[in-house]
């Protein structure tokens, strides 16, 4: 299992004095002309992972950033999706998570299956040899057997045989920053800030063990709680990280002791990119509009801003963002384009899941966490919000989207959409 969002706060502004002065379209298009002429740090990220041209995309998100998820993003402009947090031992044990992780499978359990790239596969666990045989296994798309890959977990890290291809990962991405439970007093992501040596151990393993090509990365928080000691374990897991050569940080602006509760901190983002200059940090927390991305980035200086609970029913962000550096308005979404999307995103999560039993069933229900997200871009939101939270059949999800999404609203309710997006933030 990956991290949960359960609890979170609503969505809020972060912390960060001095940055309702910055003004994120200046900011968009002096972005623009760094990415599109290849300048400096986005030329380097462009080489390393092509396709990723631009400087934001999808985090991965437990129980929502699936393929269908990913590639509506990216029918947005989304350039660059990081899978869930898929556990080392799930994945060794060739189980449910590794499914998750649509190896191998795109192009027959998801229609149009070769646009889900590049992609960053994100891996979490406790043991260095396990996390280092998993990691070749996303690598290969397990190629060798399931029994192949638990011996190599068993002998110790050692490299992949295979090189990658076209198909497989852009990067593997260590995840040290869920606030997961400790099983049996072992580490796992975030807890791994409050014992920087074995998280330093596991990034070693799984660097040594992927192939040269391919990045290895980090998503980490700011720190574990806000003692000068768990302070200290961040800039040494840091230091580590970019001497052993991994290829970027993105790191969380909110502790692990503070979860998904209260405001991520900009400020100290921006003090952490200001100590390691010239390396590659991606930042994340409290992005819930396009304005907010190029806010970001201005305000912290980092390289890139990963788009977390922001983008759940909001593939629009992308899009916005990409307007922004065109030098565009932003364009909420018309219902049109809202039910376009519902339904895309529905036949999408229905071709993926299709190998179930009750398929539709299981995709209807599914749908519904994302209906209630999509439903904050409806001129009667609460309303569509209300009944997708009652959907339990096909039947429900097709009678919300005939009920509220036939037709674009009246004049009247269009200004109280326009409203809606200038006066909220959504979700």
């Amino acid at each position: 299992m990956g991290c949960t969002t359960n609890n979170a706060t609503e969505p809020s502004p972060a912390i960060a004095p001095g940055a309702e002065d910055i003004d994120p379209r200046a900011v968009a298009l002096e972005v623009a002309r760094r990415w599109r002429t290849g300048e400096g740090m986005a030329g380097r990220l462009q080489r390393l992972v092509p396709g990723f041209d631009a400087p934001f995309f999808q985090a991965g998100l437990a129980g929502y950033s699936d393929a269908a998820m990913r590639i509506i993003a990216r029918r947005h402009g989304c350039p660059l999706c990081v899978t869930e947090a898929l556990l080392d031992r799930t994945l060794l044990a060739g189980g449910r998570g590794f499914a998750k992780a649509d190896l191998g499978e795109i192009e027959d359990n998801v229609p149009g299956g070769s646009e889900d790239h590049p992609l960053v596969g994100q891996i979490m666990g406790s043991d260095p040899a396990e996390m280092s045989a998993a990691a070749v296994k996303m690598v290969e798309q397990g190629r060798r057997t399931d029994r192949a890959y638990r011996s190599m977990a068993a002998d110790g890290p050692q490299r992949a045989c295979a090189e990658p291809d076209s198909r497989t990962f852009a990067a593997i991405d260590v995840n040290l920053a869920c606030p997961v439970k400790k099983i049996a007093r072992k580490a796992r992501g975030g807890h791994w800030l409050a014992e920087p040596e074995g998280a330093i151990a596991i990034l070693r393993a799984v660097r040594d063990a992927v192939p040269a090509p391919i990045p290895v990365t980090i998503k980490i928080r700011r720190s574990f709680d806000d003692t000068p000691e768990m302070v200290a374990n961040f800039h040494r897991i840091l230091d580590a990280a970019f001497d052993l050569g991994i290829a970027w940080a993105t790191v969380h602006g909110r502790t692990v002791r503070q979860k998904y509760v209260g405001p991520s901190r900009w400020d100290v983002l921006r003090e952490v990119v200001r100590a390691y200059p010239g390396c590659p940090i991606f930042t994340s927390g409290d992005v819930w509009s396009a304005e907010d991305i190029y806010r970001m980035l201005a305000y912290t200086g980092s390289c890139a801003v990963s788009v977390a609970r922001g983008c759940i029913g909001n593939p629009w962000i992308f899009r916005q963002a990409r307007q922004m550096m065109d030098g565009q308005e932003p364009t909420p979404p018309t219902v049109a384009e809202q039910r376009a999307v519902l339904l895309e995103h529905f036949e999408l999560a229905l071709a993926l899941h299709r190998s179930m039993r009750h398929a539709e069933l299981h995709t209807a229900r599914a749908m519904r966490k994302f209906g209630i997200r999509f439903s904050a871009h409806h001129p009667q939101h609460e309303q569509v919000r209300r009944r997708m939270i009652e959907v339990s059949s096909l039947d429900d999800w097709r009678k919300v989207v005939d009920d509220f999404y036939r037709d674009d609203p009246s004049p009247s309710q269009t200004a109280d959409q326009t409203r809606m997006h200038e006066g909220t933030i959504d979700g």
